[in-house]
C-alpha cells in the first residue's frame, strides 16, 4: 500500500488533484439547477392515522434533495380537505378509501416549489369517529 502512496506522490501533483476535486464540486453544482423527475416517499398524517404515499415528483435538484434530506417530517392533511368513500368489502367495515385526486392536490399545496405528478396506491384507513 505504501508503494502506490509514494507511486501516487511521485506522478500526480497535489494541484492537480485540488483542481480535480474543485471541478467535481463544480459539476455537481451545476447538476442540482437541472430539473429532475424522481420518486419521493411521503409520510402524511390524516387526522392521526399515518401512511406512507410513494409520490413521483418534477422539480429542480436543490429543491428535490432539500426535500429528501428534510421529508423526515409528517405531512398533516386534514380529512375535511380530502374526498373519500366508505369501503364496503368484506372485512374492511369501517375504512375509508381516500381520493388519489384529492390527495395529490392537497399535497401539492404543501410542496409549493416542487410539483407532485402522480401518487402511488395509497392505503385505506379508519373512519375517524365524528363527535
Amino acid at each position: 500500500m505504501e508503494s502506490i502512496v509514494n507511486w501516487l506522490r511521485r506522478y500526480v501533483s497535489a494541484v492537480f488533484l485540488a483542481l480535480l476535486v474543485a471541478s467535481f464540486i463544480l459539476w455537481y453544482i451545476a447538476k442540482l439547477s437541472y430539473t429532475y423527475t424522481t420518486e419521493q416517499h411521503v409520510r402524511v398524517n390524516v387526522d392521526g392515522q399515518e401512511f406512507r404515499v410513494t409520490c413521483v415528483v418534477e422539480g429542480v435538484g436543490t429543491n428535490l434533495f432539500g426535500y429528501r434530506v428534510y421529508m423526515n417530517k409528517r405531512v398533516h392533511i386534514p380529512l375535511s380537505e380530502l374526498k373519500y368513500k366508505p369501503v364496503h368489502e368484506e372485512g374492511h367495515e369501517g375504512m375509508i378509501a381516500i381520493d388519489p385526486q384529492s390527495l395529490q392536490s392537497a399535497l401539492s399545496v404543501r410542496f409549493s416549489d416542487i410539483k407532485v405528478i402522480s401518487l402511488g396506491a395509497i392505503p385505506e384507513i379508519e373512519k375517524p369517529v365524528e363527535p
